[in-house]
């Protein structure tokens, strides 16, 4: 697990990850990042109750860096990668290690439930559960048991991930996808699951989930760069919305008002995904108008102009 300034949320997870019914968890490395929440004293609290927990400091606080790290650390046949911001459920390992023997997998992972502890993390999770927030990847929503390009967190084969040189570390986001292509070009599997449903929750507020897409946008950027053959149709959407956008205002401003009508369709579509949720608040309702349209460009301008710099260690 990389962790930094998880303070909020690592006792949690922590738990849920000592609770497993598994019962050959060996080791539990966490690789500590810089922090300013206590992160590192709950870890080191942690690590005198429970001899399995093995602390890793991650000087660059890079995810990568950070799971490379503590897989090298690690002697187990598996490795089970961990979020600090979830929660696992109680089968979680032992149904990602027979999914992974059964299947021959390189990779096994389930569904990311997203989960909204406030009304905005309500409203943030709701659009990660839409195909019309995030696109039609079965992790975000479900589906049938399959391969599939890439999962959710994962189980993987301990000799292949070291075989593969582990995540790449130049990637700050989407290490994950960039590993799974990896994964499947040598010809093995990466598994989707439904059994496997991991609560996940999302940023609180709206400065830090436009931040969060726009990242996800520069970075998935970079991986299509480094492999041309992954893009889907799907990836294309979000920066062709920002194209149409400007191009859109642009015209408006030298011609006439009619150029902004694709505009305010964009706009309009989304008001009536958001107004048309059942059971849900009015204020929840404007909430996720709001989501959407920032998950949406914030993805789109990432991918566009986002300038991301590789890591330094």
């Amino acid at each position: 697990m990389p962790v930094r300034n998880a303070a909020k949320t690592l006792e949690r997870t922590i738990e849920s990850i000592r609770n497993q019914s598994y019962a050959n968890i060996i080791e539990i490395i966490l690789a500590i990042g810089p922090s300013n929440d206590g992160t590192g004293t709950i870890a080191k609290e942690y690590s005198k109750q429970d001899s399995r927990i093995n602390i890793v400091e991650n000087k660059s606080g890079g995810t990568a860096r950070g799971l490379n790290l503590a897989a090298e650390r690690a002697t187990g046949v598996y490795l089970v990668r961990v979020d600090s911001h979830c929660q696992l459920p109680e089968d979680y390992v032992r149904v990602g290690v027979e999914k992974i023997i059964e299947t021959g997998a390189g990779n096994v992972g389930g569904i990311q439930m997203a989960t909204g502890e406030t009304s905005f993390q309500t409203a943030v999770a709701t659009a990660m559960t839409s195909k019309f927030g995030v696109g039609n990847a079965k992790f975000h929503y479900g589906g049938a048991e399959g391969p599939v390009d890439t999962v959710y967190l994962g189980v993987y084969d301990s000799i292949l991930f070291k075989e593969l040189g582990g995540f790449d570390e130049k990637l700050v986001r989407n290490q994950d996808y960039e590993l799974n292509i990896r994964i499947r070009e040598l010809g093995r599997l990466v598994w989707f699951t439904p059994d496997l449903v991991v609560k996940y929750f999302p940023r609180s507020n709206i400065t830090q989930l436009f931040s969060q897409f726009f990242q996800y946008g520069s970075w998935k950027r970079k991986v299509i760069l480094k492999h041309p053959q992954s893009l889907k149709l799907r990836q294309l959407a979000p920066p062709s919305l920002i194209v149409m956008l400007l191009t859109s205002v642009i015209l408006f401003a030298l011609k006439n008002a009619w150029y902004l009508v694709p505009s305010l369709a964009y706009f309009l579509i989304c008001l009536a995904k958001s107004t048309f949720q059942k059971g849900v608040s009015v204020q929840l309702k404007a909430s996720l108008f709001l989501v959407f349209i920032t998950m949406h460009i914030a993805w789109g301008l990432g991918f566009l102009f986002g300038r991301a710099k590789i890591p330094r260690f």
